[in-house]
């Protein structure tokens, strides 16, 4: 299940629908994965979209987060780099 938190500000159902379009595509890459927890924030400086994904994994926490001009942007990269700590994590498990 995704959770999608907004932090001082509204997200509109676009935004909510994008992310929940992209975030669903982690959960394909492992079955056993718990929640995933996404928080949207603005930040002070010109990179000001962030980005938050967390969710767990058997054994441990992962955490990703990303900022950009967007929180599109913000969401793809995050999404992505998800992926690959998932799947390092699956390896590393899986593989000894």
């Amino acid at each position: 299940m995704i959770n999608v938190k907004s932090l001082k500000f509204n997200a509109d159902q676009k935004l909510l629908d994008y992310v929940e379009k992209k975030v669903g595509k982690v959960e394909k890459f492992f079955d056993n994965l718990g929640d995933i927890d996404v928080t949207l924030s603005l930040l002070p400086d010109a990179d000001n979209k962030n980005v938050r994904l967390q969710t767990r994994f058997p054994g441990e926490d992962l955490v990703i987060e990303r900022n950009a001009k967007t929180f599109e942007e913000a969401v793809t990269d995050a999404v992505d780099a998800m992926k690959e700590r998932i799947v390092r994590a699956k390896e590393k498990k899986f593989d000894r």
